[in-house]
């Protein structure tokens, strides 16, 4: 049974957040049954996906002058330096570690992520900025 349900994907609406969300899923799920020789490598790709993905989204909060950009950013700020403690016990082999933050962590987190601040996000983008 993987982590999150890809039919249950916590779309919201805008595409390119969507995409990015679909990946995150892809890899949390890949990564909860990786062996643990291919699991850093996941790992690693799961962080350089969630810095883009982050980059993405503050990017369009900055271009379109979010009035929660300064909260939604600090999230994912918070969100990133938790990746790279946990990249570094990855990293010197403590696959344990990293796979309590992938199973037990980021499923949580992500959910309330996506149905408050992305959500908040995207409504502010629709009601003052619809695609054309």
């Amino acid at each position: 049974m993987p982590l999150i349900e890809p039919s249950k994907n916590l779309t919201v609406g805008y595409d390119l957040i969507d995409r990015d969300h679909d990946e995150f899923i892809t890899l949390l799920n890949q990564l909860d049954t990786a062996s643990n020789a291919d699991f850093p490598a996941l790992f690693q790709q799961l962080q350089v996906h969630t810095e883009q993905h982050f980059e993405r989204e503050n990017q369009l909060m900055q271009q379109f002058s979010y009035p929660g950009e300064l909260e939604h950013k600090s999230e994912h700020q918070r969100v990133l330096a938790e990746f790279k403690q946990f990249r570094t016990r990855v990293d010197k082999g403590m696959i344990t570690f990293g796979r309590s933050f992938v199973r037990e962590r980021l499923p949580q987190w992500f959910g309330l992520h996506v149905t408050n601040m992305d959500i908040a996000l995207v409504m502010y983008l629709n009601a003052n900025f619809p695609a054309k």
